[in-house]
């Protein structure tokens, strides 16, 4: 069953830490619960520390793969479950841009790995330091000064990271053709570029950011038809199609999914305000 959000206390970093393609929230349930929650597709590589007890912690698996312990979610992982007795982890969401260089350019869309098998001994260093904090906003700094090193690497062609910046501003609805015009190349050689670098092709990227702003509007309460005329669907039944597509299921489970229930909380700057179902989860005043 997912998480009783009310009894999980979601903390968040202080302004001044965060930085661009970068987001961050932490998790701690005040009490021991057996838990299991789906994740909904988002424009984002997903990075789970796990720093609770090794018997207690995350268990996560995406089809037959099955990963303890930390581990990176990349783009569309297919049907991605988190499991566990304690909720107790750091999440950093990498938008496509900064996840290449975090993790030095291995293609993760569609999988699902341990972080120590990308980090190594970096991986092991990193959860004892966030263990050993003080709390959330000693925690929050570690992890900004240890992915500040990592985002220092030279990063993808400018022309690629403003294609996805485009197309994450532009909600979806962008023309690749559009795009390939403005940094000056053909759109072949955007495609290439962008499908080498990021992982996605920048048409199927749009149509994932168009399917992050549309879950957003369900979870909002808003109908599934304003949702689709608002998110550029072409009808109703092409939304069902493309919620399907991105996440398994129909509108109506997406507008109640536990995954987008926090996210006012934990990611505001993704949220559509709107008639949200109740929750009230508990807050974080800084201690593990």
């Amino acid at each position: 069953m997912p998480p009783d959000w009310s009894t999980v206390a979601i903390a968040v970093p202080h302004p001044a830490l965060r930085r661009p393609g970068v987001a961050m929230a932490g998790f701690r349930q005040r009490r021991p619960a057996t838990w299991d929650i789906a994740m909904v597709a988002h424009p984002s590589v997903t990075v789970l520390l796990n720093l609770a007890a090794d018997d207690d912690g995350l268990v996560c698996g995406a089809g037959t793969s099955r990963r303890c312990g930390s581990v990176v979610a990349g783009l569309l992982p297919g049907d991605l479950r988190a499991t566990g007795r304690v909720v107790d982890c750091l999440q950093i969401r990498l938008d496509p841009v900064a996840s290449a260089a975090a993790f030095g350019g291995p293609d993760l869309t569609g999988v699902l790995v341990s972080l120590d098998e990308l980090w190594g001994r970096d991986a092991t260093r990193l959860e004892d330091r966030l263990r050993a904090a003080s709390g959330w906003d000693e925690r929050f700094a570690i992890a900004t000064g240890f992915l500040a090193r990592r985002l220092d690497a030279p990063p993808v062609d400018p022309e690629v990271a403003h294609t996805w910046r485009r197309t994450h501003a532009g909600r979806g609805r962008v023309s690749v053709e559009g795009l390939a015009e403005e940094v000056g190349w053909s759109r072949k050689r955007l495609w290439s570029r962008f499908r080498g670098q990021l992982g996605i092709s920048p048409k199927r990227a749009a149509r994932l950011v168009r399917f992050d702003h549309a879950a957003h509007l369900l979870a909002a309460g808003r109908p599934a038809a304003e949702v689709a005329a608002e998110s550029g669907y072409v009808d109703q039944s092409h939304l069902h199609r493309e919620v399907r597509a991105f996440a398994g299921l129909t509108p109506s489970a997406v507008a109640a999914a536990p995954w987008l229930a926090i996210d006012d909380t934990a990611w505001p700057a993704s949220v559509i305000r709107g008639e949200r179902r109740p929750h009230t989860p508990a807050t974080d005043g800084g201690s593990p």
